[in-house]
């Protein structure tokens, strides 16, 4: 297996743009270290906030070439479309309300785009911007990052291979904590808290379309009926903080959901359990090196990345050895955090001369 086989196929790595994910931003550092992880990509340019003077701060601190630092989304789109070298794909990581946007301009200048979920704020918006995808025939990447995990892959696959039999129940929640203190107080103008911009369901755009997706890539079926409630938990919240659901689908299939980010104390658990006439699947996202596989008549089984029993869809998107959890990767960055000592004197003796 090549090292690198976009080097191979194009000479050279994809050259990606970032919108949003300026200062203080989680995910913005997320996509970056993500783009760079496997080699792939190099980072030439990207916008990090509406405020130009702030996005050209945030875009020299990162190293971009002083012609490659722009003042807004379409200043950039315009520029790299008519680079010999402009970019070959965006990264799109902003408020909701602009991913529609966003992400049509750049297919009409015949960029590929990766986007942030959710796609868009309406089903109008979300079938224009289908149409246009299938138009240019061109990449269009939603970040559902937690389909990625190995053994999210790995249920998928034993699915596939018929392991659990037919899927009768379905049970996926989501839960966080993070917006359950009603005294906390967030940032003036917090996109969120505003449904123009976080989109009319709050609770089912950030975190809600991660357990659905969860669901349909696991279990490859699709939800035929709803009955559900959606709405708020924390009192004079304006959007949604809270959404239950029981789930019927298409092949008769039973399950339910709920989702919430004002569960107090609970940090970031996305779990799912899919059961079937042979047996079941169960993952927690806290605890991502874990599959656990009960089936019908037979002791429980650990399934971990690469390890025994490991099957073909998991083990191409798994990076480490079996054994190693996760976070091994970042722990290991931790002890290389800054240049050598020896280029910091360099760099330090060249600013005293200048």
């Amino acid at each position: 297996m090549s090292l690198n086989p976009v080097i191979d196929m194009l000479g050279r790595r994809l050259r990606l743009a970032v919108i949003g994910g300026g200062t203080g931003s989680f995910i913005g550092a997320m996509h970056r270290q993500s783009a760079r992880r496997d080699d792939r990509y190099q980072i030439v340019t990207g916008i990090f906030s509406s405020d130009p003077a702030k996005s050209k701060k945030d875009a020299s601190e990162l190293g971009f070439e002083s012609d490659r630092i722009y003042s807004s989304v379409k200043e950039l789109y315009e520029k790299e479309s008519s680079r010999k070298d402009g970019i070959d794909a965006v990264a799109i990581m902003t408020p909701n309300d602009s991913h529609f946007d966003y992400s049509m301009w750049a297919l009409e200048r015949g960029i590929d785009v990766i986007c942030d979920k959710p796609m868009t704020n309406t089903l109008e918006e979300a079938e224009a911007l289908h149409k246009k995808v299938q138009e240019t025939g061109l990449v269009f990447c939603l970040t559902h990052n937690y389909t990625g995990y190995p053994m999210v892959r790995q249920a998928k696959a034993m699915v596939e291979a018929g392991e659990l039999g037919t899927i009768r129940l379905v049970q996926v929640e989501y839960v966080q904590g993070g917006k359950a203190d009603e005294n906390k107080v967030f940032p003036a103008g917090y996109w969120k808290f505003d449904p123009a911009r976080g989109g009319p369901s709050l609770v089912m755009g950030d975190i809600g379309s991660h357990a659905h997706n969860l669901t349909r890539f696991i279990t490859g079926l699709e939800v035929d009926e709803v009955s559900a409630e959606i709405g708020t938990i924390v009192p004079n919240r304006r959007v949604h903080d809270f959404g239950g659901a029981m789930l019927r689908f298409n092949n008769g299939a039973r399950g339910s959901f709920w989702v919430t980010q004002a569960a107090a104390g609970v940090e970031n658990c996305l779990r799912i359990r899919v059961s079937g006439t042979k047996g079941s699947l169960e993952w927690m996202q806290e605890i991502p090196q874990a599959l656990t596989f009960k089936p019908l008549g037979a002791p429980s089984e650990n399934r971990t990345p690469n390890g025994p029993g490991t099957l073909p869809l998991s083990a191409r998107c798994t990076r480490l050895v079996a054994g190693h959890p996760e976070g091994f990767p970042m722990a290991l960055q931790i002890f290389i955090p800054m240049p050598p000592k020896r280029l910091r004197r360099d760099v330090l003796a060249n600013k005293q001369t200048r």
